[in-house]
Order: structure tokens, then C-alpha cells, then sequence
């Protein structure tokens, strides 16, 4: 079986994906960097290459009520956001993730305000991550159209019937092109059949009620949990779609990805985009011979603990590397990696946490390099950073020093300690 293989951005890969996966109806609302997936979308509806229905809302907060009021009619649904329209639907997230109405929704990651920025970061879409969505992360192109097939193969199975979101940087894949190859419609349709949900749903013949008031604090807690229990539930279901999927297109997707793994004493846990990045840049110490490996996350709710720990276990040292910042804590995933670990007799001696590529800023390679580096040297030397380490270059400082010369503010002198 060959593949029709085009060169495509991560916006076309979405587009394209939700193409293929038959959906029926699209609820919408522009913002950059995701404008251009609506744009495809409206654009093959209107030549006739999609029997879809396309809807321009007038905000994000209707786009999304929208989309999970026709998921649970039982129509396949995907909608599409970014940045600050992410959290203009904050309040529906929650909502369609109790309606357990599975829809999928592509998330083109960028920075939040203020200071405003188009460029990307994690700070979007990990506000979301107590919401009940399943997040799958992407670092290519090429990822970006698989997983929008799996997050719809995966959200819509009856033991899970959760909303999903498909992660992917803004500017660093929505507009960049890269090979892909494209699955063909009639695989997909045997991976994923059209949408039939296992339990009744909205229709007139069919009256019934969804996401009633609950006045009773014992009733909240147990479809809460229910939702919690369904969402772990993704695990294994994701396994199972990943197993066919490989089956049908060649391609196999992992909870995480482990990348010169096996035999590396140190380890950088990435995920999304800046992954590649890493993955050189652990390939140039490779050859120095430095023994490193990269772990990649891609499924970030549920959050894959027992296959984390696994694959951490009886590593020296490992990095964190977070494209994010709770502000007032620090990176978000360091401490979710800390808890999968907690419990492991073999966990790493060392655990770092680093914070970079805030609103886009590119990290050199010197910079993943000096992550990896420092896990070993604390490890070596019984040294800890308890605290999170900006990446922050001279070359950075001097960028800024100079802007603030010309809004005519006064420069500080004094240099960051913990800048590299």
C-alpha cells in the first residue's frame, strides 16, 4: 500500500485530518495562528470536497457550547482555538467535558497575556488540563493528522466518551511545512467507522437530559469521579487505537516516546515541538560520548505515570524542560514527573526542573545541551537547584537591555544568576 505524501503545515495536517475523519459539524471563531484551518475547512466545503457544516460564532464561549451541543445529538464535532480564545471557552470546556460529549478540538498553542504575543507556548493549553479533555501533544506535522484521527478514535469510545484536545505549537508547526504523509480515506474509515454513540443521544423521538443540576454535594462528587475514572480510562483505549493504527498506516504512537533511551544514564523530558531540538542536540553529546536520552510526553491527560516511571527507572539524572511557567510555582509537568517517580524505589538520584522558550523564544542547541549537562555534573557533585532554572542567554539580556534603552527605562546592571 504507498501514500499520497504533501508537503503540508500543521494547519493543513488539521484540516486535512478533520477532512478524512468525516466531520459533520464545525462551529468556529477566527484567531491567529489557528485562523488558517478554518479558512481550509470553509474553503473545501464550499468546492464540495467536505459534506460539512461550517458556523462562524460570534465568540469562542458560543463557538464551544456550539460544538458540544451537537456532539451529543451525535454528530462528530471539531472546533478549533488558541491563546486567550482558549480561555474565553474556559467556562464551556468544563461543561462539554461533562456532557461527556466527545468532541475534538485543535489547539494551536500560544503565549497568554500579558504581555501580548503570537507566539507559542504551553501556558494555553495546560490551563485546560483539569478541565476533563484528553491531551495529546504533537511535535511534527505528520503527528498533528494521525493524532486527530486517534483523539476521535479515542474520545469517542464508550469507555471513555471525553472531549479531546490535539496540541500543536503555533508558528513553529501551524505554518511550517513539512512531508506528510497522507492516510488514505478508506483506512481511515476502517479505523475510524462514523461516529455511533454507544448510549442514546439527543434527538426528537428520543427526549432526554444531559448535565442536569445537582444539588447534592455526594451526587457531584460521583459523576466527577466517573469522569475522572473515564478519563484514565484513555490509557488503555489509547494503546489499543495506537496498536491498530500501526496496523493500518505504519506508524506507531507511544503514551510517551523514548528516544536513546535505553542505555542513557541522563534524560530531558520534553514535549510538543521543541522536541526535535532536543533530539539533535542529544544526538551532538551522543557523539561526544555522552550517554543522554530524550523522553517526549505526548499524552498529557490522562497523565501516563506508570509508563513514565517505567521508563525513568534507574536513570541517574533527569531535566525537566517546561515551555511554561506557574507563575509562583514554576514549570507545570516538573512536578507531575516528581509525583509519577515519588514511589519508584529506582527513581532517578537527580530530578531538574528548567523553564524555556517562553512566547516563542528559540533555544539554541547550547541550551538543551547545558540542561542535559547540569543533570549530570548535580548528580556527580550531590549539587540541587531547588528551584526552577530560567533559560535565559547573555544574547537575551543584551536584546532586552537594548529595548529598554529605547523605551528610555532605566538598565539593570546586576546579572541573573541563574541565567546561561
Amino acid at each position: 500500500m504507498t501514500f499520497e505524501k504533501e508537503l503540508l503545515t500543521g494547519n493543513a495536517a488539521v484540516a486535512t485530518a478533520v477532512r478524512l475523519a468525516g466531520v459533520e459539524y464545525i462551529p468556529a471563531y477566527p484567531i491567529t495562528p489557528q485562523t488558517e484551518i478554518i479558512e481550509l475547512l470553509s474553503k473545501w466545503i464550499d468546492e464540495g470536497k467536505m459534506q460539512s457544516r461550517i458556523v462562524l460564532m460570534d465568540s469562542e464561549h458560543s463557538m464551544m457550547s456550539a460544538a458540544g451541543a451537537a456532539a451529543v445529538t451525535g454528530v462528530r464535532t471539531f472546533t478549533a482555538s488558541s491563546s486567550q480564545g482558549l480561555l474565553y471557552a474556559f467556562e464551556m470546556l468544563y461543561n462539554v467535558a461533562g456532557w461527556r460529549a466527545p468532541i475534538v478540538l485543535a489547539n494551536v498553542s500560544r503565549a497568554l497575556a500579558a504581555p501580548i504575543t503570537l507566539e507559542p507556548d504551553h501556558n494555553d493549553v495546560l490551563s485546560a488540563r483539569g478541565s476533563g479533555f484528553i491531551q495529546i501533544h504533537c511535535e511534527t506535522c505528520q503527528e498533528v493528522i494521525d493524532s486527530i484521527l486517534m483523539a476521535y478514535r479515542i474520545a469517542e469510545d464508550g469507555r471513555v466518551r471525553l472531549p479531546a484536545i490535539v496540541n500543536l505549537d503555533g508558528f513553529y508547526l501551524s505554518y511550517t511545512r513539512e512531508p506528510v504523509q497522507v492516510p488514505d480515506q478508506k483506512l481511515v474509515e476502517e479505523f475510524l467507522p462514523e461516529y455511533s454513540p454507544p448510549e442514546g443521544y439527543i434527538c426528537a423521538s428520543n427526549p432526554m437530559s444531559v448535565a442536569s443540576a445537582v444539588l447534592d454535594g455526594r451526587a457531584y462528587s460521583y459523576f466527577k469521579y466517573q469522569m475522572h475514572l473515564a478519563s484514565l480510562n484513555a490509557l488503555e483505549v489509547h494503546e489499543r487505537a495506537a496498536s491498530d493504527f500501526e496496523r493500518l498506516f505504519g506508524r506507531k504512537y507511544g503514551l510517551a516516546e523514548e528516544f536513546m533511551l535505553q542505555d542513557a544514564d541522563y534524560v530531558l523530558v520534553t514535549t510538543n515541538s521543541f522536541s526535535t531540538m532536543a533530539k539533535a542536540a542529544a544526538v551532538d553529546l551522543r557523539k561526544a560520548g555522552k550517554k543522554v536520552g530524550i523522553l517526549r510526553i505526548r499524552m498529557v491527560r490522562p497523565f501516563p505515570r506508570a509508563a513514565i516511571a517505567r521508563m525513568l527507572a534507574g536513570k541517574k539524572g533527569v531535566a525537566v524542560f517546561d515551555q511554561n511557567i506557574s507563575v509562583g510555582s514554576g514549570g507545570i509537568l516538573y512536578p507531575e514527573i516528581l509525583a509519577a517517580l515519588y514511589h519508584q524505589s529506582d527513581r532517578p538520584k537527580r530530578i531538574l526542573s528548567f523553564i524555556g522558550g517562553l512566547g516563542g523564544k528559540r533555544l539554541s542547541s547550547a541550551e538543551f545541551r547545558h540542561m542535559l549537562s547540569a543533570v549530570a555534573s548535580e548528580a556527580e557533585q550531590d549539587y540541587l537547584h531547588m528551584q526552577s532554572v530560567l533559560l535565559f542567554t547573555d544574547q537575551d539580556w543584551g536584546s532586552v537591555k537594548g529595548m529598554l534603552r529605547i523605551a528610555g527605562k532605566a538598565v539593570p546592571e546586576e546579572t541573573k544568576e541563574d541565567a546561561h
